[in-house]
């Protein structure tokens, strides 16, 4: 029951902290490329590489850590669900161009991000 509860307010810390991202990037008024979804993809992508190989050296055995953080939180903070539907509506809106930006972006920093903190730990 612990596991479960550490998921749950690691994923609402997350989504809180998402949501905020998401303000502060509305502010800036960066145009229509989605900003803060990539910013909030990324950066859960680092900090998910940095626990996963951080625990194997730092924190074996402690699961609800594990589950706080890197399935409630950086679960909560990422989306997919966001990130596909910024990118639907950048090809309905025939942002073609942006569209694929923002795919091989995401996908592509996220794996290379993943792959240098999981080479250097």
């Amino acid at each position: 029951m612990k596991l479960w509860l550490a998921v749950f307010l690691g994923g609402g810390l997350g989504s809180v902290a998402r949501y905020a991202l998401s303000r502060l990037f509305l502010r800036l008024d960066l145009g229509v490329f989605p900003w803060a979804t990539l910013a909030a993809n990324l950066a859960a992508t680092g900090l998910l590489a940095w626990l996963v190989m951080s625990w194997q050296v730092h924190l074996p055995g402690r699961e609800h850590w594990r589950a706080l953080l890197a399935i409630g939180f950086c679960g909560g903070f990422s989306t997919l669900s966001t990130f596909s539907h910024e990118n639907y509506l950048l090809l309905r809106d025939g942002l073609i161009g942006h569209a694929i930006l923002n795919i091989v972006v995401s996908v592509g920093a996220g794996i290379l991000l993943f792959h240098l903190l999981a080479r250097s730990s």
